[in-house]
């Protein structure tokens, strides 16, 4: 219900506060300037249509606003909820009207909004009789509403079913709507995707394989620089018979045999000894692996041509689908999905098409 009405510069009325509360508010006077302008004030509130000539003579603004409390769970209060509005802490909810250079602005609860949501609102609260009319019977919703009510509960159990499927309706025709108007849309990023993924499957790229396709063609461009350098460190470990020079084996050797001989002396030596004796093991198994790593490492120029021609194809690719190979997989599987989702549009299309 309206708990108050305060009306500024709108007529003869410069400012007036107008409490109301339960029961019979009436409102009296020796003229009907006063009282017009009242009802005048009350019908912006109700969404009536603003006429500039009701601002006050010599002021700019008029305004009415309307202080309403609303039940949770009314038809109003779902109104102003969906317009955007929120009631004040106490449960009311705020209706301002203002009248500025011609012009009308309406709010509810402080957001602005149409005209006729005040309307909308305020129809549910308040009923104007006239002298030859019921102005609430004249909206055509609500003839229906009170003929639905005077046909008994089946009856709107019936129409609350009907609602229900409207609104149903009108949610899968707007996917429909959607679906068809972007029919071309679709089509076009469904055919894009599908000769991303084809390029794809041509080239076949597997996790990982782009670090180490880089990795390899490194040691076979180098592979001269590399079985150079591994022969100078395994010749550094074991020697060089050629040229009788002594290696890191030989020489750990030795010492392994002097802290041998020492330790028949002074048994704390013993320790030495072992770690002298893993030392040369050690070096021994360094040595086997360089020997391996060497006979491996052949320049093999062919083999580097076709490390490089995968890479190409594997630049090509995170050129176009993402800034890595795994970035690559990723955009296949999302592609995949969303192609999924796309050519199951047509389906989609005919089932709500059979449905609406």
């Amino acid at each position: 219900m309206f708990e108050e009405i305060r009306i500024e510069n709108l007529g003869v009325i410069g400012a007036a506060r107008l409490p109301l509360g339960p029961g019979l508010t009436v409102i009296t006077g020796e003229t009907g300037a006063g009282k017009t302008m009242v009802l005048t004030g009350l019908g912006l509130l109700l969404g009536a249509k603003a006429d500039a000539s009701t601002v006050r003579l010599g002021q700019e603004v008029a305004a009415a606003e309307g202080r309403v409390v609303l039940a949770e769970g009314s038809a109003a209060l779902a109104r102003a909820r969906d317009a955007g509005a929120e009631p004040d802490d106490d449960g009311s909810l705020l209706l301002v009207r203002t009248i500025v250079a011609g012009r009308s602005r309406a709010a509810v609860g402080g957001r602005s909004v149409p005209q006729a949501v005040l309307g909308e609102i305020a129809e549910e609260l308040v009923t104007v009789h006239g002298q030859a009319e019921q102005a609430r019977l004249r909206s055509p919703s609500r003839q229906r509403l009170a003929l639905d009510e005077l046909a008994g509960r089946a009856h709107l159990d019936l129409v609350a079913e009907h609602r229900d499927g409207w609104a149903e309706r009108g949610r899968l025709q707007a996917e429909l709507d959607t679906l068809v108007g972007q029919a071309q849309e679709r089509a076009r990023e469904a055919e894009l995707l599908r000769l991303g993924l084809i390029e794809i499957e041509r080239v076949d790229p597997q996790p990982g394989e782009d670090a180490e396709l880089a990795g390899l063609a490194t040691r076979l461009a180098n592979a001269e620089d590399l079985r150079g350098g591994v022969a100078l460190a395994h010749t550094a470990l074991v020697g060089d018979d050629d040229v009788e020079a002594l290696g890191a084996a030989s020489a750990i050797e030795a010492a392994r045999k002097a802290l041998e001989q020492a330790a028949a002396h002074d048994e704390t030596l013993g320790e030495l000894v072992r770690r002298t004796q893993e030392v040369g093991y050690l070096v021994a198994d360094l040595a086997t692996e360089l020997s391996s790593y060497a006979q491996e490492v052949q320049a093999d120029p062919a083999r580097l041509e076709q490390v490089e021609s995968r890479r190409a194809q594997l630049g090509r690719l995170t050129r176009s689908f993402g800034p890595d190979l795994d970035a690559v997989l990723v955009w296949s599987r999302t592609a995949a999905e969303r192609l999924t989702e796309l050519d199951g549009g047509t389906e989609r299309v005919d089932e709500l098409r059979a449905r609406v």
